[in-house]
C-alpha cells in the first residue's frame, strides 16, 4: 500500500489530495478561485498566485484531515511542476518541496496533462493500447498510450485551445467567466442553424484548429449588431458547440480505429461539457462497439489534486529521493 499525498496549483485552483495505490482517492481538496477572476473575464496570473499563498497550507491540512491520514503515514509527495502559470506552479512546487524536506519523501514531479488522464484510473482501471482525447482551456490533444508511462502525441491544435474558444465566445455571449458551462447550457436550447466551419475535419491529419471557427463566430456577431439585426442567442451557441464537437469527435474515432485502441478515455476541463460526453458516447457505442469509453465524473474534470497523485504512482518506483533542484516548468510538455 502505497498513499501519495498531491499537490495541484497550475492555474486558478488550489487543490490537495491523498491517493492511495494510484487508484483510491481519500481525500480530494478543491479551493476554487472564480468568484475572484470573474470581474476581470478570465484568470489573472498574479492574483491566482497571491491566492495559492493563502490557500496552500489550509487544503494540504485538510486533505490530510478528510483522509485520516497523517505526515508519518505518507509514502511520498507529488507535485504538478507544468505546464501551467510559471507563478502558480512554483507556489505548488515549494511547497511540495517544503513537505518532501521536512518529512524526508520522495519528491515526485508530475505533468499536468498526464494528470488529467490519469483522472480516469480513479474511475476504473486503464486498458492499453489507449486513445486519450485531452480537452482543457489550453491544450487539446489526441494522446496515444501503448503502455502505462508512454505516452504519443499524434494530435494537438494548431491556434486556440477548444477551451479557449469557449471562454472567448462566452465573452461574445456576454455570459460570465468561465463560459463553456453557460455555452453548454444554452446550447441544449438552441438549433445549429448558423452551420459555422468545421476546420480540418475532412483532411489527413489529426491535428485541430479553432481559431477559424471564433473568428467565424465573433464576425457573425458584429456584422449582426452594426445591421441591427437581433440574433437568438441559444441557436448561437448550439451552432458553435455543434462545431466543436463534431471535429473531436470524429478525429477521435478515426483515431481509436487506425490505432486500434483497446478504450478511449476523455480528459480536462472541457471533459465536463454535457455535449461532448454525449457526441463521443454515441459515436463509440456506434462505430466502436469493442472499445470501452472512460468518462470522468465532473469532480474530476477540473483542475484537481488527485489526478496528479494517480499519475505520480506510475513513477513513484522510480523516485526514491527528495530532489530539491526540481523547478516549476510552464512550458512543460509530454
Amino acid at each position: 500500500m502505497k498513499r501519495i499525498l498531491a499537490i495541484e496549483t497550475s492555474c486558478d485552483e488550489t487543490s490537495a489530495a491523498v491517493i492511495e495505490d494510484g487508484t483510491k482517492q481519500l481525500s480530494n481538496i478543491v479551493a476554487s478561485q472564480i468568484k475572484s477572476h470573474q470581474r476581470f473575464g478570465g484568470v489573472v496570473p498574479e492574483v491566482a498566485s497571491r491566492h495559492h499563498v493563502e490557500q496552500m497550507t489550509i487544503v494540504m491540512e485538510e486533505a490530510l484531515k478528510e483522509a485520516n491520514t497523517t505526515y508519518e503515514e505518507l509514502d511520498a509527495i507529488a507535485v504538478t511542476e507544468g505546464p501551467g502559470l510559471v507563478g502558480a506552479l512554483l507556489i505548488g512546487v515549494n511547497a511540495a518541496k517544503a513537505v518532501a524536506y521536512a518529512h524526508q519523501l520522495p519528491l515526485i514531479p508530475v505533468n499536468h496533462i498526464i494528470g488529467h488522464i490519469y483522472a480516469n484510473q480513479l474511475v476504473q482501471p486503464l486498458v492499453f493500447p489507449l486513445l486519450s482525447l485531452v480537452v482543457s482551456g489550453g491544450h487539446t490533444e489526441l494522446v496515444y498510450m501503448s503502455e502505462p508511462g508512454k505516452y504519443e502525441i499524434i494530435g494537438e491544435t494548431r491556434d486556440d485551445a477548444a477551451g479557449e474558444a469557449y471562454d472567448k465566445v462566452g465573452r461574445v455571449l456576454g455570459v460570465p467567466y468561465p463560459g463553456g458551462k453557460h455555452i453548454d447550457e444554452m446550447a441544449h436550447k438552441g438549433v445549429d442553424t448558423f452551420k459555422f466551419p468545421r476546420a480540418m475535419m475532412q483532411d489527413d491529419t489529426n491535428d485541430f484548429s479553432f481559431s477559424g471557427l471564433k473568428s467565424s463566430f465573433i464576425n457573425t456577431v458584429h456584422n449582426a449588431e452594426q445591421k441591427g439585426d437581433v440574433l437568438d442567442r441559444n441557436d448561437l451557441a448550439a451552432s458553435f458547440q455543434a462545431a466543436v464537437v463534431e471535429v473531436l469527435v470524429k478525429k477521435t474515432i478515426r483515431c481509436a480505429k487506425d490505432k486500434k485502441v483497446k478504450q478511449i478515455v476523455l480528459a480536462g476541463g472541457v471533459a465536463a461539457n454535457k455535449g461532448l460526453r454525449t457526441a463521443l458516447t454515441q459515436a463509440v457505442e456506434q462505430e466502436l462497439s469493442s472499445v470501452e469509453l472512460v468518462v470522468p465524473p465532473l469532480a474530476l474534470c477540473g483542475d484537481n489534486a488527485a489526478m496528479i497523485g494517480a499519475a505520480a504512482f506510475i513513477d513513484s518506483t522510480n523516485h526514491n529521493q527528495l530532489d530539491l533542484a526540481l523547478n516549476a516548468q510552464p512550458g512543460l510538455t509530454l
